[in-house]
Protein backbone atom coordinates (compact mmCIF):
# COMPACT_ATOMS: atom_id res chain seq x y z
CA UNK A 1 0.00 0.00 0.00
CA UNK A 2 3.12 2.26 0.66
CA UNK A 3 3.52 2.64 -2.90
CA UNK A 4 0.36 4.47 -3.44
CA UNK A 5 0.93 7.03 -0.96
CA UNK A 6 3.24 10.33 -1.92
CA UNK A 7 4.95 13.09 0.43
CA UNK A 8 4.46 16.71 0.26
CA UNK A 9 8.01 18.36 0.84
CA UNK A 10 7.92 22.23 1.80
CA UNK A 11 10.84 24.06 1.82
CA UNK A 12 11.46 27.47 0.58
CA UNK A 13 15.32 27.30 -0.14
CA UNK A 14 15.51 25.93 -3.46
CA UNK A 15 18.62 23.75 -3.05
CA UNK A 16 18.00 21.92 -0.18
CA UNK A 17 14.17 21.32 -1.53
CA UNK A 18 15.42 20.01 -4.80
CA UNK A 19 18.37 17.48 -2.82
CA UNK A 20 15.50 16.26 -0.40
CA UNK A 21 13.34 15.33 -2.78
CA UNK A 22 15.56 13.70 -5.10
CA UNK A 23 16.89 11.47 -2.51
CA UNK A 24 13.26 10.20 -1.16
CA UNK A 25 12.95 9.86 -5.02
CA UNK A 26 15.99 7.53 -5.12
CA UNK A 27 14.45 5.52 -2.55
CA UNK A 28 11.35 5.00 -4.40
CA UNK A 29 8.66 6.83 -2.70
CA UNK A 30 6.56 9.70 -4.70
CA UNK A 31 7.30 13.66 -3.33
CA UNK A 32 5.93 16.40 -4.68
CA UNK A 33 8.12 19.80 -3.69
CA UNK A 34 6.20 23.11 -2.52
CA UNK A 35 7.83 26.43 -1.65
CA UNK A 36 5.78 27.86 0.35
CA UNK A 37 2.30 26.60 2.78
CA UNK A 38 0.28 28.61 0.56
CA UNK A 39 1.44 26.35 -2.40
CA UNK A 40 0.79 23.07 -0.59
CA UNK A 41 -2.72 23.64 1.28
CA UNK A 42 -4.34 23.36 -2.27
CA UNK A 43 -3.10 19.49 -2.02
CA UNK A 44 -4.40 18.89 1.83
CA UNK A 45 -7.79 17.08 1.92
CA UNK A 46 -9.63 14.66 4.84
CA UNK A 47 -7.98 11.61 3.95
CA UNK A 48 -5.04 12.53 1.68
CA UNK A 49 -3.06 9.28 1.32
CA UNK A 50 0.46 10.13 2.16
CA UNK A 51 2.89 12.42 5.07
CA UNK A 52 3.37 16.13 5.17
CA UNK A 53 7.30 17.04 5.11
CA UNK A 54 7.58 20.99 6.19
CA UNK A 55 10.53 22.94 7.16
CA UNK A 56 9.30 25.75 10.24
CA UNK A 57 11.01 28.71 8.84
CA UNK A 58 8.64 29.21 5.82
CA UNK A 59 7.58 32.76 4.36
CA UNK A 60 4.36 33.64 4.67
CA UNK A 61 2.39 30.82 6.52
CA UNK A 62 5.53 29.22 8.81
CA UNK A 63 5.49 25.50 9.51
CA UNK A 64 3.60 25.27 12.80
CA UNK A 65 1.04 27.22 11.46
CA UNK A 66 0.92 25.11 8.13
CA UNK A 67 0.84 22.15 11.26
CA UNK A 68 -2.02 23.29 13.15
CA UNK A 69 -3.64 24.43 9.12
CA UNK A 70 -3.02 20.29 7.93
CA UNK A 71 -4.41 18.34 11.01
CA UNK A 72 -7.48 20.49 11.07
CA UNK A 73 -7.84 19.54 7.44
CA UNK A 74 -7.15 15.69 8.17
CA UNK A 75 -6.24 14.84 12.03
CA UNK A 76 -4.48 11.62 11.39
CA UNK A 77 -2.16 12.90 8.74
CA UNK A 78 1.59 12.29 9.81
CA UNK A 79 3.16 15.53 9.64
CA UNK A 80 6.96 16.17 10.14
CA UNK A 81 8.85 19.41 10.90
CA UNK A 82 11.98 20.27 10.11
CA UNK A 83 14.20 23.31 11.53
CA UNK A 84 18.00 24.60 11.34
CA UNK A 85 17.76 26.11 14.75
CA UNK A 86 17.98 23.08 16.94
CA UNK A 87 15.17 24.51 18.85
CA UNK A 88 14.19 22.15 21.55
CA UNK A 89 11.57 23.88 22.80
CA UNK A 90 10.33 24.23 19.73
CA UNK A 91 10.29 20.68 18.69
CA UNK A 92 8.74 19.57 22.37
CA UNK A 93 5.96 22.48 21.17
CA UNK A 94 5.56 20.86 17.62
CA UNK A 95 5.12 17.04 19.18
CA UNK A 96 2.30 18.70 21.69
CA UNK A 97 0.67 20.15 18.87
CA UNK A 98 0.36 16.55 16.65
CA UNK A 99 3.23 16.81 14.30
CA UNK A 100 4.68 13.05 14.14
CA UNK A 101 7.95 13.66 14.16
CA UNK A 102 10.97 16.20 13.93
CA UNK A 103 14.17 16.65 11.84
CA UNK A 104 17.14 18.84 12.56
CA UNK A 105 19.11 20.52 10.39
CA UNK A 106 21.59 19.40 8.63
CA UNK A 107 20.29 16.00 8.16
CA UNK A 108 21.76 12.88 5.96
CA UNK A 109 19.98 11.76 3.25
CA UNK A 110 19.28 8.60 5.33
CA UNK A 111 18.07 10.14 8.52
CA UNK A 112 15.39 12.01 5.78
CA UNK A 113 14.25 8.84 4.18
CA UNK A 114 13.91 6.54 7.42
CA UNK A 115 11.79 9.34 9.10
CA UNK A 116 9.88 9.35 6.15
CA UNK A 117 9.59 5.72 5.45
CA UNK A 118 8.16 5.22 9.20
CA UNK A 119 5.58 8.15 8.59
CA UNK A 120 4.22 6.38 5.46
CA UNK A 121 3.95 2.68 6.67
CA UNK A 122 2.29 4.60 9.91
CA UNK A 123 -0.10 6.31 7.19
CA UNK A 124 -0.82 2.95 5.25
CA UNK A 125 -2.06 1.57 8.63
CA UNK A 126 -4.69 3.85 9.67
CA UNK A 127 -5.70 4.29 5.93
CA UNK A 128 -6.62 0.87 6.04
CA UNK A 129 -8.03 1.06 9.62
CA UNK A 130 -10.57 3.47 8.27
CA UNK A 131 -10.77 1.53 4.86
CA UNK A 132 -11.95 -1.33 7.10
CA UNK A 133 -14.22 0.49 9.37
CA UNK A 134 -15.99 2.09 6.56
CA UNK A 135 -16.38 -1.57 5.02
CA UNK A 136 -18.57 -2.61 7.84
CA UNK A 137 -20.49 0.64 8.44
CA UNK A 138 -21.03 0.13 4.74
CA UNK A 139 -21.81 -3.03 4.42
CA UNK A 140 -24.42 -2.96 7.85
CA UNK A 141 -25.83 0.13 5.72
CA UNK A 142 -26.67 -0.88 2.34
CA UNK A 143 -28.42 -3.92 3.39
CA UNK A 144 -31.26 -1.59 4.53
CA UNK A 145 -31.37 0.01 0.89
CA UNK A 146 -30.59 -3.18 -1.32
CA UNK A 147 -32.96 -5.52 0.27
CA UNK A 148 -32.91 -8.73 -0.33
CA UNK A 149 -31.76 -12.23 1.38
CA UNK A 150 -31.16 -14.13 -2.20
CA UNK A 151 -27.70 -15.06 -3.40
CA UNK A 152 -28.14 -12.72 -6.44
CA UNK A 153 -28.93 -9.51 -4.20
CA UNK A 154 -26.17 -10.61 -2.15
CA UNK A 155 -23.66 -10.50 -5.07
CA UNK A 156 -25.63 -7.02 -6.07
CA UNK A 157 -24.43 -5.56 -2.58
CA UNK A 158 -21.08 -6.78 -2.76
CA UNK A 159 -20.19 -5.70 -6.29
CA UNK A 160 -21.72 -1.96 -5.39
CA UNK A 161 -19.31 -1.75 -2.32
CA UNK A 162 -16.44 -3.23 -4.58
CA UNK A 163 -17.05 -0.30 -7.28
CA UNK A 164 -17.78 2.06 -5.26
CA UNK A 165 -14.30 2.52 -3.80
CA UNK A 166 -13.00 3.02 -7.21
CA UNK A 167 -13.36 6.20 -10.34
CA UNK A 168 -14.56 3.79 -13.00
CA UNK A 169 -17.87 4.75 -15.00
CA UNK A 170 -20.55 2.25 -14.49
CA UNK A 171 -23.67 0.84 -16.90
CA UNK A 172 -26.08 -0.22 -14.88
CA UNK A 173 -28.70 -2.95 -16.50
CA UNK A 174 -32.04 -3.56 -15.29
CA UNK A 175 -35.95 -3.72 -16.31
CA UNK A 176 -38.23 -0.90 -15.51
CA UNK A 177 -38.54 -0.92 -11.96
CA UNK A 178 -35.64 -2.53 -10.64
CA UNK A 179 -33.79 0.08 -8.78
CA UNK A 180 -31.20 1.24 -10.93
CA UNK A 181 -30.84 4.89 -9.68
CA UNK A 182 -30.93 3.25 -5.78
CA UNK A 183 -27.98 1.45 -7.39
CA UNK A 184 -26.37 4.58 -8.37
CA UNK A 185 -26.81 6.63 -5.57
CA UNK A 186 -25.40 3.45 -3.47
CA UNK A 187 -22.51 3.73 -5.86
CA UNK A 188 -22.11 7.13 -4.55
CA UNK A 189 -22.84 7.50 -0.84
CA UNK A 190 -20.38 4.79 -0.31
CA UNK A 191 -17.22 6.07 -2.53
CA UNK A 192 -14.87 8.52 -2.06
CA UNK A 193 -16.94 11.35 -3.76
CA UNK A 194 -19.68 11.46 -1.27
CA UNK A 195 -19.23 15.10 -0.04
CA UNK A 196 -19.98 15.96 -3.57
CA UNK A 197 -23.20 16.33 -5.49
CA UNK A 198 -25.31 13.61 -6.75
CA UNK A 199 -26.51 14.92 -10.14
CA UNK A 200 -29.26 12.78 -11.74
CA UNK A 201 -30.71 13.48 -15.38
CA UNK A 202 -33.34 11.49 -16.76
CA UNK A 203 -31.95 11.21 -20.63
CA UNK A 204 -35.48 10.88 -21.98
CA UNK A 205 -37.08 13.32 -20.51
CA UNK A 206 -34.88 16.73 -21.90
CA UNK A 207 -36.39 17.79 -24.76
CA UNK A 208 -33.50 18.02 -27.42
CA UNK A 209 -33.21 21.45 -27.69
CA UNK A 210 -32.52 21.94 -24.45
CA UNK A 211 -29.90 19.31 -23.57
CA UNK A 212 -26.70 20.73 -23.96
CA UNK A 213 -27.63 23.24 -21.76
CA UNK A 214 -28.97 21.11 -19.26
CA UNK A 215 -26.32 18.98 -19.31
CA UNK A 216 -23.44 21.63 -20.49
CA UNK A 217 -24.53 24.49 -18.84
CA UNK A 218 -24.94 27.73 -20.48
CA UNK A 219 -23.32 31.73 -20.33
CA UNK A 220 -26.07 34.68 -20.30
CA UNK A 221 -26.71 35.88 -23.71
CA UNK A 222 -26.14 31.72 -25.78
CA UNK A 223 -29.48 31.96 -27.03
CA UNK A 224 -32.68 33.80 -26.96
CA UNK A 225 -33.98 33.52 -23.17
CA UNK A 226 -31.00 32.44 -21.46
CA UNK A 227 -30.76 36.07 -19.37
CA UNK A 228 -27.88 34.37 -17.25
CA UNK A 229 -25.48 31.96 -16.39
CA UNK A 230 -26.68 28.28 -15.63
CA UNK A 231 -24.79 25.54 -14.06
CA UNK A 232 -24.86 21.93 -16.51
CA UNK A 233 -25.13 18.69 -14.66
CA UNK A 234 -21.71 17.98 -15.63
CA UNK A 235 -20.32 20.96 -13.44
CA UNK A 236 -23.18 20.31 -10.74
CA UNK A 237 -21.47 17.27 -10.48
CA UNK A 238 -17.89 18.47 -10.08
CA UNK A 239 -16.28 16.15 -7.29
CA UNK A 240 -19.12 14.40 -7.15
CA UNK A 241 -21.44 11.51 -9.27
CA UNK A 242 -23.22 12.06 -12.49
CA UNK A 243 -26.46 10.07 -13.41
CA UNK A 244 -27.88 9.50 -16.46
CA UNK A 245 -30.88 7.83 -16.42
CA UNK A 246 -32.56 5.86 -19.62
CA UNK A 247 -29.08 6.71 -21.54
CA UNK A 248 -30.83 4.53 -24.57
CA UNK A 249 -32.92 7.58 -25.20
CA UNK A 250 -30.37 10.13 -25.88
CA UNK A 251 -30.49 11.24 -29.12
CA UNK A 252 -27.56 10.12 -31.91
CA UNK A 253 -26.50 13.77 -32.26
CA UNK A 254 -26.15 14.38 -28.48
CA UNK A 255 -24.60 10.81 -27.72
CA UNK A 256 -21.27 12.28 -30.21
CA UNK A 257 -21.16 14.89 -27.92
CA UNK A 258 -21.12 13.14 -24.70
CA UNK A 259 -18.67 10.86 -26.14
CA UNK A 260 -16.04 13.22 -26.89
CA UNK A 261 -16.37 14.83 -23.27
CA UNK A 262 -16.21 11.98 -21.57
CA UNK A 263 -13.12 10.67 -23.38
CA UNK A 264 -11.30 14.61 -23.00
CA UNK A 265 -12.73 14.88 -19.23
CA UNK A 266 -13.52 18.57 -20.22
CA UNK A 267 -16.22 20.75 -21.21
CA UNK A 268 -17.50 24.31 -22.78
CA UNK A 269 -20.76 26.22 -21.55
CA UNK A 270 -22.89 26.79 -24.35
CA UNK A 271 -21.62 30.22 -25.53
CA UNK A 272 -18.25 29.88 -23.89
CA UNK A 273 -14.73 29.19 -25.30
CA UNK A 274 -13.57 28.44 -22.00
CA UNK A 275 -12.47 24.46 -21.30
CA UNK A 276 -13.43 23.12 -18.02
CA UNK A 277 -12.55 20.18 -16.05
CA UNK A 278 -14.94 17.35 -16.00
CA UNK A 279 -14.13 15.86 -12.32
CA UNK A 280 -16.98 13.75 -11.74
CA UNK A 281 -17.95 9.66 -12.01
CA UNK A 282 -20.28 9.33 -15.00
CA UNK A 283 -23.28 6.55 -14.00
CA UNK A 284 -25.25 5.77 -16.62
CA UNK A 285 -28.66 3.33 -16.70
CA UNK A 286 -30.51 1.46 -19.32
CA UNK A 287 -33.22 -0.60 -19.69
CA UNK A 288 -32.82 -1.99 -22.96
CA UNK A 289 -29.99 -3.83 -24.61
CA UNK A 290 -27.48 -0.93 -25.96
CA UNK A 291 -25.48 -3.58 -28.13
CA UNK A 292 -28.53 -4.49 -30.10
CA UNK A 293 -29.26 -0.89 -30.17
CA UNK A 294 -25.68 -0.42 -31.45
CA UNK A 295 -26.49 -2.84 -34.25
CA UNK A 296 -29.85 -0.50 -35.24
CA UNK A 297 -27.31 2.66 -35.44
CA UNK A 298 -29.88 4.14 -32.31
CA UNK A 299 -27.04 3.71 -30.33
CA UNK A 300 -23.29 4.48 -30.86
CA UNK A 301 -21.03 1.20 -29.73
CA UNK A 302 -18.03 3.37 -28.67
CA UNK A 303 -20.50 5.42 -26.18
CA UNK A 304 -21.73 1.74 -25.06
CA UNK A 305 -17.70 1.03 -24.52
CA UNK A 306 -16.78 3.97 -23.13
CA UNK A 307 -19.83 3.51 -20.52
CA UNK A 308 -19.43 0.28 -19.59
CA UNK A 309 -16.32 0.07 -18.09
CA UNK A 310 -17.84 -1.70 -15.73
CA UNK A 311 -21.17 -3.22 -15.35
CA UNK A 312 -23.80 -3.68 -12.82
CA UNK A 313 -27.20 -6.16 -14.60
CA UNK A 314 -29.88 -6.07 -11.50
CA UNK A 315 -32.12 -9.03 -11.31
CA UNK A 316 -35.91 -8.69 -11.95
CA UNK A 317 -38.26 -9.45 -9.34
CA UNK A 318 -39.18 -12.63 -10.81
CA UNK A 319 -35.65 -14.01 -10.78
CA UNK A 320 -35.60 -13.81 -6.95
CA UNK A 321 -39.12 -14.21 -5.73
CA UNK A 322 -37.61 -15.31 -2.69
CA UNK A 323 -36.51 -12.00 -1.37
CA UNK A 324 -40.38 -11.00 -1.90
CA UNK A 325 -41.91 -11.36 1.75
CA UNK A 326 -39.00 -9.29 3.06
CA UNK A 327 -39.42 -6.61 0.58
CA UNK A 328 -43.63 -6.44 1.08
CA UNK A 329 -43.28 -5.97 4.64
CA UNK A 330 -40.54 -3.28 4.48
CA UNK A 331 -42.95 -2.04 2.35
CA UNK A 332 -45.73 -2.08 4.36
CA UNK A 333 -44.04 -0.53 7.17
CA UNK A 334 -43.09 2.20 5.39
CA UNK A 335 -46.52 2.78 4.17
CA UNK A 336 -47.44 2.72 7.29
CA UNK A 337 -45.63 5.18 8.48
CA UNK A 338 -46.19 7.36 5.90
CA UNK A 339 -50.07 7.09 5.49
CA UNK A 340 -50.75 7.28 9.55
CA UNK A 341 -52.47 3.54 9.27
CA UNK A 342 -51.95 0.71 11.18
CA UNK A 343 -49.99 -2.35 9.51
CA UNK A 344 -52.42 -4.99 8.46
CA UNK A 345 -51.47 -8.65 9.04
CA UNK A 346 -50.76 -10.68 5.36
CA UNK A 347 -52.21 -14.00 5.23
CA UNK A 348 -50.46 -17.13 3.79
CA UNK A 349 -53.05 -16.56 0.86
CA UNK A 350 -52.05 -13.29 -0.27
CA UNK A 351 -48.68 -14.27 0.38
CA UNK A 352 -48.65 -17.00 -1.99
CA UNK A 353 -50.28 -14.58 -4.58
CA UNK A 354 -47.44 -12.40 -4.18
CA UNK A 355 -45.03 -14.85 -4.80
CA UNK A 356 -46.82 -16.36 -7.88
CA UNK A 357 -47.04 -12.70 -9.65
CA UNK A 358 -45.14 -12.09 -12.62
CA UNK A 359 -43.98 -8.18 -11.55
CA UNK A 360 -43.94 -7.10 -14.70
CA UNK A 361 -43.38 -3.78 -12.63
CA UNK A 362 -40.78 -5.16 -10.32
CA UNK A 363 -40.08 -3.50 -6.70
CA UNK A 364 -41.89 -0.29 -7.87
CA UNK A 365 -44.75 -2.33 -8.79
CA UNK A 366 -44.52 -4.34 -5.66
CA UNK A 367 -43.76 -0.95 -3.26
CA UNK A 368 -48.01 0.04 -5.44
CA UNK A 369 -49.22 -2.89 -4.01
CA UNK A 370 -48.17 -2.06 -0.36
CA UNK A 371 -49.72 0.98 -0.49
CA UNK A 372 -52.73 0.02 -2.34
CA UNK A 373 -52.52 -3.15 0.61
CA UNK A 374 -52.40 -0.19 3.80
CA UNK A 375 -55.15 1.89 2.40
CA UNK A 376 -57.37 -0.91 1.84
CA UNK A 377 -57.92 -0.56 -1.72
CA UNK A 378 -58.08 -3.64 -2.92
CA UNK A 379 -55.63 -7.24 -1.52
CA UNK A 380 -53.13 -8.91 -3.56
CA UNK A 381 -55.85 -11.14 -4.87
CA UNK A 382 -56.55 -8.73 -7.59
CA UNK A 383 -53.22 -9.20 -9.01
CA UNK A 384 -53.43 -10.77 -12.62
CA UNK A 385 -51.72 -13.20 -14.07
CA UNK A 386 -53.05 -13.75 -17.09
CA UNK A 387 -50.47 -12.03 -19.26
CA UNK A 388 -48.20 -14.02 -17.99
CA UNK A 389 -49.15 -17.23 -18.15
CA UNK A 390 -50.74 -17.50 -21.51
CA UNK A 391 -47.40 -16.93 -22.75
CA UNK A 392 -45.83 -20.13 -21.33
CA UNK A 393 -45.91 -23.80 -21.91
CA UNK A 394 -47.80 -26.01 -19.88
CA UNK A 395 -43.98 -27.50 -18.74
CA UNK A 396 -43.32 -23.88 -18.27
CA UNK A 397 -46.40 -23.13 -15.96
CA UNK A 398 -45.61 -26.63 -14.34
CA UNK A 399 -41.62 -25.87 -13.42
CA UNK A 400 -43.05 -21.86 -12.03
CA UNK A 401 -45.87 -23.96 -9.89
CA UNK A 402 -43.09 -26.71 -8.75
CA UNK A 403 -40.63 -23.73 -7.73
CA UNK A 404 -42.83 -22.17 -5.72
CA UNK A 405 -43.87 -24.81 -3.94
CA UNK A 406 -40.39 -25.71 -3.18
CA UNK A 407 -39.17 -22.40 -2.15
CA UNK A 408 -41.84 -22.32 0.47
CA UNK A 409 -41.06 -25.80 1.41
CA UNK A 410 -37.41 -24.72 1.82
CA UNK A 411 -38.08 -21.01 3.75
CA UNK A 412 -40.47 -22.66 6.00
CA UNK A 413 -37.22 -25.35 6.92
CA UNK A 414 -35.14 -23.10 7.20
CA UNK A 415 -33.00 -24.00 4.08
CA UNK A 416 -33.18 -27.41 5.78
CA UNK A 417 -33.87 -29.93 2.96
CA UNK A 418 -34.51 -32.87 4.87
CA UNK A 419 -37.17 -30.74 6.57
CA UNK A 420 -38.02 -29.56 3.57
CA UNK A 421 -38.59 -32.60 1.82
CA UNK A 422 -40.94 -34.29 4.74
CA UNK A 423 -43.50 -30.86 4.39
CA UNK A 424 -43.54 -31.54 0.56
CA UNK A 425 -43.95 -35.61 0.68
CA UNK A 426 -41.37 -36.31 -1.77
CA UNK A 427 -37.79 -38.54 -1.11
CA UNK A 428 -35.02 -36.12 -0.70
CA UNK A 429 -32.81 -37.08 -3.66
CA UNK A 430 -36.10 -36.46 -5.84
CA UNK A 431 -36.38 -33.01 -4.24
CA UNK A 432 -32.24 -32.69 -4.68
CA UNK A 433 -32.87 -33.56 -8.39
CA UNK A 434 -35.64 -30.71 -8.67
CA UNK A 435 -34.05 -28.51 -6.99
CA UNK A 436 -30.84 -28.44 -9.09
CA UNK A 437 -32.54 -28.87 -12.32
CA UNK A 438 -34.87 -25.53 -11.31
CA UNK A 439 -31.79 -23.88 -10.10
CA UNK A 440 -33.08 -22.94 -6.39
CA UNK A 441 -29.55 -21.41 -4.31
CA UNK A 442 -30.20 -23.09 -0.69
CA UNK A 443 -28.31 -21.46 1.10
CA UNK A 444 -30.59 -18.31 0.49
CA UNK A 445 -33.47 -19.85 2.12
CA UNK A 446 -31.20 -20.92 5.49
CA UNK A 447 -32.84 -18.82 8.55
CA UNK A 448 -35.44 -16.97 6.47
CA UNK A 449 -38.06 -18.83 7.62
CA UNK A 450 -41.71 -16.72 7.26
CA UNK A 451 -43.70 -16.69 10.63
CA UNK A 452 -47.30 -15.84 9.14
Amino acid sequence: MQADLSVLYVEDDAAVRLGSTQALQIAGLRVEGFGSAEQVLHRLAAGYPGVLVTDVRLPGINGLALLDKALEIEPALPVILVTGHGDISMAVQAMRRGAYDFIEKPYSAGQLTDVVQRALEKRALTLEVQALRRQLADTKAIEAKVIGRSAAMERLRALILDLACTDADVLILGETGTGKELVARCLHEYGPRRQGNFAALNCGGVPEPLFESEVFGHESGAFTGAARRRVGKIEYAQKGTLFLDEIETMPVSLQIKLLRTLQERQFERLGSNTLLPMDCRVVAASKADLLARSDEQRFRADLYYRLSVAVIDIPPLRERREDIPLLFSHFLLHAALRYERPVPEVSAQHMHELMMHPWPGNVRELRNAADRFVLGLGNTAALQFQPSTAARTLDEQVAVFERRLIEDALRAASGRTAAASDLLGVPKKTLYDKIRRLGIQIEAFRGAALTE
